[in-house]
């Protein structure tokens, strides 16, 4: 089925800044559990992310991200993540998508 413009319109995409990430020791797959500020309008949300192949927890401290966030919640495990954290399919794993450099936490993908 094809999407159209308003299908990708009902999307609110946002930056927000990786604070804490954790190991998922319940999840399923790898992953980490994330706490990403998207500033004053949203807060601090959580998200499950399965991206352990290329990213150490040390490595997402501080890196901006994208990520859809007006999603319902979603429960994994003991785990209930906010918002989904945006990236590609690659050979080596998942790679974040991010802004190419830094912007307001909160921004709107347009």
């Amino acid at each position: 089925m094809m999407a159209v413009f308003d299908d990708f319109m009902k999307l609110d995409i946002r930056v927000g800044t990786i604070r804490e990430a954790r190991d998922f020791k319940k999840a399923r797959k790898p992953s980490y559990q994330l706490l990403i500020d998207f500033g004053p309008e949203l807060g601090q949300k959580k998200s499950s992310a399965q991206i352990t192949e290329l990213y150490t927890k040390e490595d997402l401290i501080g890196r901006q991200v994208l990520a859809v966030v007006n999603f319902p919640p979603r429960q994994i495990a003991d785990f209930m993540s906010e918002v989904l954290v945006l990236g590609t399919y690659s050979k080596d794993g998942v790679v974040l998508i991010g802004p190419e450099r830094k912007v307001a936490d909160g921004d709107k993908l347009g």
